[in-house]
């Protein structure tokens, strides 16, 4: 099946990346979200981003209206009904990813096959929810969308081999390394990624250093370009908690435990950038 038409659901910082890059490479693209105003708001990041890279020569005003043509607002699910692809990347639920799912299974097509951007959720669980779990799959893309290149897929035990190998054609074609990964709670990157910024949590919480100190240690002595609690603020400390309760409850070992002043600015409402406040105040 060759895919030509795709739908993104979420036009979030992540799903208005997505869009983006997909939009850049020649699909056709619904952006999809819950209100109007969130999908304007969405592709008007887009935009603004193209605007930029025309003032720097990095795209011609051609391209770039070109890539503003490929962009299709959307609210309806319905609109998937003849796209080849739907990629999910709505916030990060469980409960809200299964029920989205079940509804695409019944709009789209037999053949769309139907991924997810989770950072951490089962994929197997995410493919039981719906009528084909053979083409369901998680396709994780990394913050910022047009900037980093790797994807993981992700496949649950049900995922074909079709499925995959169609997922990882399409990564190819819009600049990205894809790597194969094995259903696993936080899969490759966040297993590894988000417990360390967890440790670096507890070690402020407990006093070891400042926060600032903490960063500047890793970038110094680590040579990490971005230290782990201001990488917490970029990603979110709510997403950070709750790849974190994954992690726990996924391998059921203490290791993962969330770090409590992690719970604390989650439940302060202090999350990051995104709030102008977490570790640091932007």
């Amino acid at each position: 099946m060759k895919i030509e038409k795709i739908m993104v659901i979420g036009s979030g910082q992540m799903g208005s990346g997505i869009a983006q890059v997909l939009a850049e490479a020649g699909y056709t693209v619904y952006v999809n979200d819950i209100k109007e105003e969130f999908v304007e708001k969405g592709i008007a990041k887009i935009h603004a981003w193209l605007d930029k890279a025309v003032a720097r020569g990095r795209r011609t005003q051609e391209v770039a209206d070109q890539v503003r043509n490929n962009l299709i607002p959307s609210t309806d699910y319905q609109d998937a009904k003849d796209a080849q692809l739907v990629i999910e990347a709505a916030t990060e639920n469980r409960d809200i990813k299964l029920q989205i799912f079940k509804q695409l299974a019944e709009i789209t097509s037999e053949g769309t096959i139907l991924a997810t951007n989770t950072s951490s959720l089962s994929i197997t669980e995410i493919a039981a929810a719906t009528s084909r779990p053979e083409k369901v799959i998680g396709m994780h893309f990394f913050n910022p969308v047009p900037v980093m290149k790797l994807v993981e897929i992700n496949r649950g035990i049900q995922t074909d081999d079709a499925t995959a190998e169609a997922i990882k054609e399409l990564s190819e074609k819009i600049g990205k390394t894809s790597i194969d990964i094995k259903d696993s709670p936080g899969f490759a990157v966040n297993r590894i990624l988000i417990p360390m910024i967890n440790e670096a949590i507890f070690a402020l919480g407990e006093g070891v250093a400042t926060a600032e100190e903490i960063d500047e240690a890793m970038k110094l002595g680590a040579n990490h370009p971005m230290g782990p609690l201001a990488l917490a603020d970029y990603i979110g400390l709510d997403t950070c908690l709750a790849i974190m309760l994954v992690l726990y409850n996924g391998f059921n070992d203490s290791k993962y435990r969330p770090a409590p002043l992690l719970k604390k600015y989650v439940e302060a409402g202090w999350l990051g950038k995104k709030t102008n406040r977490g570790f640091y105040s932007y």
